[in-house]
């Protein structure tokens, strides 16, 4: 029951299943999922959540809501379950309640004994094994630990884990002193020490190891520095000296030697034997890289990554091959160069350099042969020597290198082709390559996909750019500037260089700026560096590549820039390119390989907001007809998962010539709407918006498509805005059939949120089109949601003509969904009068029709009807007869407004027959599934029940007086 499920506590607390996410609902829920995941699958007994929740101040009725908590993780986790089977994941026992979670499945815990996995490494002398474990420890957390939550157990839990996390912090630089072997390395990790010795002046370990960091990057004098910092803060907010620890790094600072700067050696030759194409003579060895960035931070853990590979501690061999792939504007480039520069010495038979223009605009990517002609060039070869074959040229560079350490940077390839005749390097030597392909060799070698910069890192290189004082000076409106530039570092960097540019500017007029996304490119731009222009060679490679693949996924590229939704799948791109699924499908995962799409789960894709801003502004052929396409998918696909989901209900959206995603069954058709909801809506959206005719309509297609899911799933603010862009193109475009329809819409979601004279305004609206039209059906549908408008207003003397009205249309052109909803409002109409007497017979005879033709979702609403008339009738038994039947078919219809009101109805009739622990559980189903769902009425309705049913068992235990 546990698969899948992960929980979050390193942050906001959060739950997942896969991809999903899970509703954990109000704070204090939250707060005993926190309590009882950390508990290690462990008893924690009622008594004890209290006291973790409240504490002291716990309120009379804190055993109830923990009840009602309890409740609602099993309703969140276990959605499926039937309201009688137990618990398989959060159980009750005589010890309390526990949680069947895997540690693994829980980040607090998992941190805990990653933490403790990385100390037993320290200890056992393997510090890369450490470094390893806390990297991946460390990028668990998401913000604070129990972010949001309070009382006892949170705060308790919340200073443990912080201070757990600042002791990995501490562990993890030591590890770091310990593998590093530059000065430069020394000064980073002293520069991220002075970070959190600032936040955490009183911790004297990290004050240590932030004088062993300077002391070692010949910074002697800020060692000392630092030191007399803690020694005056510690007398001054503790009245302590410093300790042992600390007093011995003062020591050690005060006897360290100035280090002298010793003589550089004397330049290597390639000293070659006197054959055909041998070096010149007394050839210096090359050094051709280019100067590391001096505002490169972070990327720490992938420098020693690459440092181990290219300077193994045990003195063996480098690994042939690194690559560094990633997408465009990700710091490939930068980070190699740095690299490249710390392993001079380690390389001393010269270190070469070469931009092979894999992604280059205007200009051709380099061949292998030019590649190999520079290497040899570099390496003293004249060049009437380099060979003009391949092959030849290719030998030529092996028996060079042969008994040399040679590092070779070629930066921006364009794949392994470019490159292959170069990898099969001799022992000694290396390759650092850097892409924006994902390339696979699987011969000796390391590939490294570079992720993009934590907002730590990112804010740390704007402070270097533009200032520590300006940076510092608004912490959330950097955060958000990181944001927009997605922690790109080209993007940070041109950043950075134009708040260097502007001493006037503040952080937040730069985000002003890039908050507009119609203008967001045109700012990501300073001198020869933009954003734009790195993303479109990215995707110029792809339109002059050889391969048909390439081609194609160039066009999916500026397509999906045309369509305005956060994810596509397969099929969507096909209905773009007009390609078969499996082609379309090839393209996306070409995308992918260049970086320029990434994957969003199962068969699911999405585009970054620069990409996306980027792939806008192409202007590919056939853009228009290819929307349309698209749009007519979507539209086509709603409708037939919408008539599956419930084949009872009328379809307002018009049959339009596409092929349909496909759906079978009722569960598959809702799984679908439900997962596709936010695409669906995001291009209903864009298609209203349009000022073409043809995707207009398309857009209130797409809107009606959706009604019946947003009606069902009580998304009312949803269809409230379809519907009314809706109203407003079909009055544009004359079409008095749509407008119609799309005051009904509205009026829907208008009455459910308890503004009924707005929802009869657009009902009269919708009747007197109808009739104009001479549109029958459209005219008894509008009668029926007339009475249910008044109905919902508790108006009943006002809602009975309408439902009579209605019913005596259907009848007369033979419309049976509309008799039998006519009599179920008649009920409503009658029960609310105070006649459930009088209610029972229209209720019988539509509930009778319901069961004939199958209709499922009216058969449990009208078997709630009668429950309720029943407990108005002081029945009780017969009620729950029609209500327990009723609740099981609207968990199978998945009716959310109409499952409050079945479990309120329930609730009563358990309270009525003294089964109190049956009616809290009702109340707290209903609680869990979303409580009144802000309908006014229901919400009271719902408070009521649950302080009768509180009011009843709290005199049941109070006892009898005497």
């Amino acid at each position: 029951m546990s698969d899948g499920i992960f929980i979050h506590l390193l942050g906001a607390v959060t739950a997942t299943r896969g991809s999903q996410s899970i509703d954990l609902g109000p704070a204090r829920q939250r707060a005993v999922l926190a309590i009882l995941a950390l508990s290690a699958a462990r008893p924690v007994p009622l008594d004890q959540l209290v006291a973790d929740i409240w504490g002291e101040g716990a309120p009379r009725n804190a055993e109830q809501s923990v009840y009602t908590y309890i409740a609602g993780l099993r309703r969140a986790f276990e959605p499926d379950r039937g309201r009688r089977k137990p618990s398989q994941l959060l159980a009750g026992t005589p010890a309390g309640y526990v949680l069947s979670l895997p540690s693994a499945q829980v980040d607090g815990s998992l941190f805990t004994e990653q933490v403790s996995e990385a100390l037993r490494a320290r200890r056992d002398g393997d510090d890369l094994q450490a470094l390893h474990l806390l990297d991946q420890a460390m990028a668990m957390w998401h913000g604070t630990a129990l972010s949001g939550l309070s009382g006892p157990f949170a705060e308790a839990e919340r200073a443990r884990l912080d201070d757990l996390r600042l002791t990995a912090q501490e562990h993890r630089a030591d590890s770091l002193l310990r593998l590093g072997q530059h000065s430069e390395i020394h000064s980073e990790i002293a520069d991220e020490l002075r970070d959190l010795t600032r936040r955490h002046p009183l911790r004297e370990r990290m004050r240590e190891l932030l004088m062993t960091a300077l002391l070692r990057a010949d910074r002697r004098a800020e060692a000392l520095e630092v030191y007399e910092q803690g020694r005056t803060l510690l007398a001054e907010e503790l009245g302590l000296s410093p300790g042992e620890g600390l007093r011995r790094c003062h020591e050690m600072v005060l006897r360290a030697d100035a280090i002298a700067s010793s003589a550089a050696p004397a330049p290597r030759t390639l000293v070659e034997t006197p054959v055909s194409g041998s070096a010149v003579p007394g050839a210096q060895a090359p050094h051709q890289l280019p100067r590391s960035l001096a505002e490169f931070v972070g990327r720490m853990p992938e420098i020693v990554r690459l440092k181990e590979r290219l300077a193994p501690k045990d003195d063996s061999p480098p690994l042939p091959l690194l690559i560094v792939s990633g997408p465009p504007g990700i710091g490939k480039s930068a980070l190699a160069a740095h690299v490249a520069n710390l392993m001079v010495e380690r390389f001393p038979d010269g270190q070469l350099y070469v931009n092979c223009r894999g992604a280059t605009p205007d200009l051709p990517a380099l061949t292998a042969l030019d590649v190999l002609g520079r290497f040899l060039r570099g390496l003293g070869v004249p060049s009437h020597a380099v060979p003009a074959d391949l092959d030849e040229a290719a030998a030529m560079w092996r028996s060079r290198l042969h008994d040399r350490q040679v590092l070779a940077l070629l930066d921006d390839a364009a794949d392994l082709v470019q490159i292959r005749p170069l990898l099969a390097v001799p022992v000694g030597s290396a390759l650092l390559v850097t892409s924006r392909e994902s390339m696979t060799w699987g011969e000796d070698a390391y590939q490294l996909e570079l992720g993009r910069l934590s907002e730590e890192e990112a804010a740390a290189m704007l402070a270097k750019l533009a200032g520590v004082g300006r940076v510092a000076a608004d912490a959330e409106e950097t955060a958000r500037l990181v944001r927009l530039c997605e922690g790109l570092p080209l993007a940070l960097r041109i950043a950075g260089a134009r708040l260097a540019g502007r001493p006037d500017w503040s952080v937040s007029a730069l985000t002003a700026r890039l908050s507009d996304e119609r203008q967001r490119l045109h700012e990501l731009a300073v001198g020869d560096l933009a954003v734009r222009s790195s993303l479109a060679a990215s995707h110029a490679a792809l339109e002059r590549g050889t391969r048909p693949v390439d081609r194609l996924a160039a066009r999916a590229l500026a397509l999906l820039g045309r369509l305005h939704v956060p994810e596509v799948t397969a099929e969507v791109a096909g209905a773009l390119l007009v390609v078969p699924k499996p082609e379309a499908e090839s393209a996306l995962e070409r995308l992918v390989d260049a970086h320029l799409v990434e994957r969003a789960g199962r068969e699911r894709y999405q585009l970054h907001d620069l990409v996306r801003l980027f792939a806008g502004e192409l202007r590919p052929a056939g853009a228009r007809e290819a929307l349309i396409r698209v749009l007519s998918y979507y539209a086509a696909s709603t409708r037939l998962a919408s008539q599956v989901s419930d084949p009872h209900r009328t379809q307002p959206a018009w049959p339009v010539e596409a092929a349909p995603h496909a759906v079978v069954t009722p569960e598959e058709a809702r799984t679908w709407l439900y997962e596709e909801e936010g695409v669906l809506f995001a291009a209903a959206v864009q298609a209203l918006n349009s000022a073409d005719d043809t995707i207009a309509g398309l857009g209130i297609n797409l809107a009606f498509g959706l009604f019946r899911h947003q009606e069902r799933a009580y998304h009312t603010s949803e269809a409230y805005k379809l519907n009314t862009l809706a109203l407003r193109v079909s009055e544009r475009l004359g079409d008095e059939a749509s407008a119609a329809l799309a005051h009904g819409h509205i009026a829907w979601a208008l009455r459910l949120t308890a503004r009924i004279d707005e929802a009869v305004a657009h009902l009269q609206a919708e009747l007197t089109i109808a009739r104009r039209l001479g549109d029958t059906f459209r005219e008894m549908c509008t009668l029926g949601n007339l009475a249910s408008a008044f109905d919902s207003g508790q108006r009943y003397e006002e809602a009975l003509p309408w439902a009579e009205c209605q019913l005596t249309l259907a009848r007369r052109i033979g419309a049976g969904v509309g008799a039998r909803y006519a009599l179920m409002i008649k009920g409503y109409a009658l029960a609310g009068m105070g006649d459930p007497d009088k209610a029972l017979e229209p209720l019988h005879e539509a509930l009778a029709d319901a069961a004939k033709t199958g209709d499922a979702s009216h058969e449990a609403q009208i078997r709630t009807a009668l429950g309720e008339a029943h407990l108005d009738m002081d029945d009780p038994q017969q009620a729950l007869s029609y209500l327990l039947t009723g609740h099981d078919l609207i968990m199978e219809n998945g009716y959310r407004i109409g499952l409050v009101r079945c479990l309120i109805a329930m609730s009563r009739a358990f309270r009525t027959l003294g089964e109190l622990d049956r009616a809290l559980a009702c109340v707290t189903e209903a609680i869990a599934g979303g409580g009144g769902l802000g309908h006014p009425r229901w919400e009271q309705r719902l408070r009521e029940e649950q302080a009768a049913v509180a009011e009843a068992r709290a005199a049941i235990s109070a006892g009898p007086c005497l």
